[in-house]
């Protein structure tokens, strides 16, 4: 019986140590982008039109069991609502993070306990509500929870040179949304006291994954930050 059974203590000791390339975090957006319109298949319609926290819950939770079904990602998991590494009572919507192993990119060591890639979610058009801005994928006059945002302003993955964002497009094409997300950066880099200029328009990335749209940008960053690079997937969900 297990009972009678003596098991030796738990060590708390990660099971392996993996040596990945430099462009790891790359391949893991490449992977979310392939994974993305396989897990819209297995939303229901009404499902695909519901809120920002369900659908980002729903897509950990595919990504968790695709990795554990991959040979490349198997070492990897992904979490939801995870604290930012630098602003405290900030948190990330979904962050890529090492499983059951020590990950090493570029010569530094990453445990289960810190983010790899940070992610930030968002839905297109933006909610209709006195407390938001329509502009919210890229800014909020009324906070700070603009998506791009925050990564400028570093109270989003201050600790890391590469972002991701998703875009759930609940209405509309995402040649429109290009256009549309142009004008509002062109706008705000209009204004001579602000800190967004042409250089923070998204470009069409040298990949496109079938059904989702990859553009990039790339955004200086205040308070001493480096140079930080976005890839962001959107995903049509009717």
């Amino acid at each position: 019986m297990l009972a009678d059974q003596s098991f030796p203590p738990a060590s708390g000791r990660l099971d392996k140590t993996v040596q990945v390339p430099g462009a790891f975090r790359e391949e893991v957006i490449g992977f979310m982008a392939k994974e993305l319109p396989l897990w819209k298949e297995r939303l229901s319609k009404a499902e695909r039109q519901e809120s920002e926290t369900f659908l980002t819950d729903r897509l950990r939770s595919h990504l968790n069991s695709a990795t554990h079904h991959s040979d490349g990602f198997d070492v990897l998991q992904f979490g939801t609502e995870v604290p930012d590494e630098m602003v405290k009572g900030r948190a990330i919507d979904l962050a890529a993070r090492p499983c059951a192993a020590i990950i090493v990119i570029e010569g530094r060591a990453y445990t289960d306990f810190e983010t790899i890639l940070p992610v930030e979610c968002k839905r297109l058009p933006t909610p209709r509500s006195q407390d938001r801005d329509e502009r919210e994928y890229v800014y909020s006059a009324l906070s700070s929870t603009g998506g791009i945002q925050r990564f400028k302003a570093g109270h989003h993955g201050g600790a890391h040179k590469l972002g991701a964002m998703i875009a759930y497009l609940q209405e509309g094409e995402a040649s429109v949304w290009e256009k549309q997300i142009s004008k509002w950066i062109h706008d705000l880099a209009e204004h001579e006291s602000s800190s967004w200029s042409l250089e923070d328009l998204l470009r069409p990335a040298a990949i496109q994954p079938s059904g989702v749209a990859h553009m990039r940008s790339s955004h200086r960053r205040k308070s001493g930050l480096g140079e930080i690079t976005i890839e962001h997937l959107w995903l049509e969900m009717n």
